[in-house]
């Protein structure tokens, strides 16, 4: 080949992989953020195995390569001093709407539509049976509706929070919880496990005049939704094995979708806050035969023994019952309201005794700081602080079925991490740094709000 001809020949080619490169870049982990951080001596808490008072967490490309006493860190990596700092997984919070937009506030109470006793509203949609399939809408999925711009995002990871279990809300069968890392320039950057639970109220949907009007109801209801999947799984097997001779089986969405989720095997997460209703759930879900998780269960103090002999898990509301500031000094408050506020906290430390799994979720606390300050109520009320962190990490991880993905600090899992300057529950303690999927985030104090000014008396 003359010279002229290789010439041209190198350089058509080097031309071909610039391109190429320009248009498919290397696979680093963020433009502005090197792949590679190497957290050196700092105290490290892997939760899955013994504290290292000296060590280092090696991230790369968004993973953890690498933690231990004497590990190998690459020449490329950034190297964060971790002198006076302790690393914890990242904490997850079990069940939210963080990341589906701020809902609207509640409606205040009293007989709103479920107590209604005159006429429905002007084009309010009447259910009158199960087949009309009110406050239904399984096919609703968190990781679908997921928005990048939830101020909460970013509060809840300030706090230490790098994952949560976030579900639709309204409705009894609202649609289905993800799993989410709290980072991500997309929502499909965020999303860890799409199908993770199915949410289920039991707060009735109807009224007076629509149904389901009453909890009675709402349970009848739960229990038909599935009755209905079921036979619709098997007559759509049979009628898909060989359909000549047989009526087509009616189509409903609901079914379909819930079909799906039995088949996935999601767990369904079942409400009882008091001990009553703690028992109520474990017999629904019995009935149902599905692998459940209960929530709420603050009064689990008074039936622990039940809970774990039913061999559920729960996640605990962390969202303590409290006197409303606005309450009436004068009015009297019942001894079960008073007994229920005083021992709620007590609760997690009677599931660690009885031997239940069990996380801790925020309930409607507005401030994701009071999360961690609840938690060592739960401290003070006799909970080990191994078991409060176990319950934000891999125990969280476990019951939402990713602990081979995360909850833990072991080579392998998504790099999210927690970077603080003393004990995780310490009243002076702040967050430094958080990770998730390996991309570093600098927390920077707050200044503290300025002071309203004082009214001046009117004249």
């Amino acid at each position: 080949m003359p010279a002229r001809h290789v010439r041209s020949w190198i350089l058509a080619v080097g031309a071909c992989l610039a391109l190429a490169a320009a248009v498919v870049p290397w696979p680093a982990a963020h433009a502005d953020e090197p792949p590679f951080f190497a957290i050196e001596h700092a105290r490290i808490v892997p939760v899955s195995g013994p504290m290292i008072a000296d060590g280092t967490v090696v991230i790369a490309n968004g993973l953890i390569q690498a933690v231990g006493t004497n590990v190998s860190v690459p020449p490329a990596a950034e190297i964060i001093d971790g002198h006076g700092l302790t690393v914890y997984p990242g904490l997850v919070d079990s069940m939210t709407t963080v990341g589906l937009g701020v809902p609207p506030a509640a409606a205040p109470a009293g007989r709103g539509a479920a107590g209604r006793r005159g006429p429905p509203p002007a084009g309010a949609a009447i259910s009158e049976g199960p087949e009309d399939r009110p406050g239904t809408s399984p096919w609703r999925v968190a990781g679908d509706e997921l928005k990048t711009d939830d101020p909460r995002i970013e509060n809840w990871r300030e706090a230490g929070f790098t994952t949560v279990l976030t579900s639709p809300s309204g409705g009894m069968i609202s649609g289905q919880a993800s799993v989410v890392d709290l980072a991500g320039e997309r929502p499909s950057d965020m999303v860890v496990k799409s199908y993770a639970a199915v949410p289920i109220s039991l707060r009735p949907s109807g009224g007076f005049w629509s149904f389901p009007g009453s909890l009675m109801g709402a349970f009848a209801y739960v229990k038909q939704v599935y009755i209905d999947t079921r036979w619709y799984q098997q007559a759509s097997a049979v009628y898909n094995a060989d359909a000549r001779g047989l009526e087509r089986p009616r189509f409903d969405r609901t079914e379909r979708v819930m079909a799906g989720t039995l088949e996935r095997h999601e767990p369904v997460l079942l409400p009882g806050n008091l001990d009553k209703e703690i028992l109520r759930a474990i017999d629904l879900a019995r009935e149902l035969e599905v692998p459940a998780v209960l929530y709420g269960v603050q009064q689990g103090y008074l039936v622990a023994g039940q809970v774990a002999a039913s061999r559920y898990p729960v996640l605990v509301n962390l969202d303590w019952p409290t006197r409303p500031k606005d309450a009436d000094p004068e009015a009297e408050e019942t001894l079960a309201v008073l007994r229920l506020r005083e021992h709620a906290p007590s609760t997690p430390a009677a599931f660690a005794r009885a031997g239940v799994p069990f996380a801790f979720y925020s309930g409607n606390m507005k401030d994701p700081k009071e999360i961690l300050k609840n938690a060592k109520k739960a401290i003070d009320a006799g909970l080990a602080s191994d078991a409060a962190l176990r319950a934000f990490t891999l125990s969280a991880a476990q019951i939402l079925g990713v602990s081979n993905q995360l909850g833990s600090i072991e080579p392998g899992k998504i790099a999210n991490l927690v970077v603080t300057d003393g004990d995780l529950f310490a009243d002076k303690t702040t967050v430094k740094l958080a990770f998730v999927d390996g991309k570093r985030f600098t927390i920077h104090p707050k200044p503290p709000a300025e002071p309203k000014p004082a009214k001046t008396p009117a004249n």
